[in-house]
């Protein structure tokens, strides 16, 4: 089992349920998936840049991408529907799990500057992004091997009904958000 995943059967579960009054064990909020995007726009005119993409995507979360196209045409970005635009994948389980932990344990401290992640980039139904603006930050990647690097979005989606609930689930799992600016002059 994953070290996350043990972490919130045993812990995170329980001071969620008590923390929110949850009787039933169902209602507690989980993590359902993680969904990584790579949008490589200039896929168009160049295809090696898709299939660094879906190189680096596949070695980060140790599952085969799945390529996405273009749904409308879009002439002012000389885009045709049905164009290869990116790569994609939805993490579920144990990989779910470790994905996250490699996350908030090894590439977010690699980033240069980073100061925390943003405690509002939620939805409001209890789902959470981010985006990171190159892929150099896994260990998984070669820095020396790369040409292009490209940047992700990560969406984190949850089982909460509200974001409050998913803010207090993240924090469970140790994702380091950002201190608002009043609360740090505070303590």
């Amino acid at each position: 089992m994953a070290r996350l995943q043990d972490l919130y059967k045993n812990d995170i579960a329980k001071a969620m349920a008590t923390k929110f009054h949850h009787d039933n064990p169902m209602a507690i909020p989980k993590l359902v998936k993680i969904v990584v995007n790579m949008g490589v726009g200039r896929a168009t005119q160049d295809k090696t840049l898709l299939d660094s993409a879906v190189d680096s995507l596949s070695k980060i979360t140790g599952q085969k991408p799945v390529v996405t196209k273009a749904r409308v045409s879009v002439s002012g970005f000389r885009l045709r529907e049905g164009n290869d635009i990116g790569c994609k994948v939805t993490l579920r389980g144990r990989r779910m799990y470790e994905f996250l932990d490699r996350l908030i344990s090894v590439a977010l401290p690699r980033i240069r500057d980073f100061r925390g992640l943003n405690p509002n980039s939620f939805d409001g139904h209890g789902n959470y992004s981010l985006g990171l603006a190159e892929q150099v930050v896994f260990p998984e990647i070669d820095a020396d091997k790369i040409q292009h690097t490209h940047g992700m979005d990560i969406t984190v989606v949850t089982s909460a009904p509200n974001d409050d609930q998913a803010r207090e689930l993240l924090r469970g799992f140790g994702m380091p958000f950002r201190q608002p600016a009043g609360a740090a002059k505070a303590s």
